[in-house]
Order: C-alpha cells, then structure tokens, then sequence
C-alpha cells in the first residue's frame, strides 16, 4: 500500500466547503487508496486554523482529528523533542526558504519514511523536492 503524507492545507480543504480546494481534496480523498500520515504539529494548525471560525468547523476539526487517531489506515506522528529539533535543524539550515517550522518537521517525517507525495498545496513541498498532489 502507498504512504501519502497530508499536510494542514488538505485537512482545511476537505473540512471547509467554502475552500478553494475542497472539491479537489474530496475528489482525492474519494480516490485515495493509500495509507495516510501526518502529524500532531499538522493537526494544531489546523485547530488554530479553524478556532475563530465558529463551532461548526471548529466540531469539524474535533471530529476528524478523533477519527484519524483511530483510524487503522491514519498515522499520527507525535511531537517529540527528537522531532522539534530535526525540523529546528532543518529551518537554521534552510534560512532561504519560507518554510515554517512545521514544513520541516513534516519533510523530516516524509524523508524518514520514505514518502514522496503529499496531499499538501504547498509549493514548499515540491521546493524541498516531494510532490504536492492537489497542486
């Protein structure tokens, strides 16, 4: 089975239909035969994301990050020190870029586990050299 990593834009697209990519996410996640991973760090954005925006996407955002952690084809990567500092590492290293902290903790997943495509629009994703599918 493929691995796909899932970034904070996806996870936003597929819970807002107000969004400019929801239709292109909910086609994809319809499609999608791949395991999926992503991580704590990508979930609080998208909590922080939707935390002035009502408690209807707020509910939404409760709802899929309850359901993913139980899900047998999701994995969350946790938050850990080892995690915080390889990103860190990454940024310090990367200061010509625009990529926020979580971009490098989410390219140090990807590299660790060998994945190439993302479900991201983020044209950070294909900077550090992976493909973003809902480009």
């Amino acid at each position: 089975m493929t691995t796909i990593f899932a970034d904070t834009g996806y996870w936003i697209a597929l819970l807002d239909p107000q969004d400019n990519l929801h239709q292109k996410a909910a086609s994809l996640t319809a499609a999608l035969t791949a395991k999926i991973v992503t991580s704590e760090m990508v979930f609080t954005e998208v909590l922080n994301a939707f935390s002035k925006r009502g408690n209807f996407l707020k509910q939404s955002a409760v709802t899929l990050i309850r359901g993913s952690v139980r899900n047998p084809n999701v994995v969350v990567v946790p938050q850990t020190s080892d995690l915080f500092q390889a990103a860190f590492d990454l940024y310090s290293q990367r200061l010509d870029q625009s990529w926020s902290h979580t971009d490098c903790a989410s390219f140090c997943i990807m590299q660790q586990q060998n994945i190439q495509e993302a479900l991201a629009y983020d044209r950070h994703f294909e900077q550090a050299g992976f493909i973003a599918l809902l480009r």
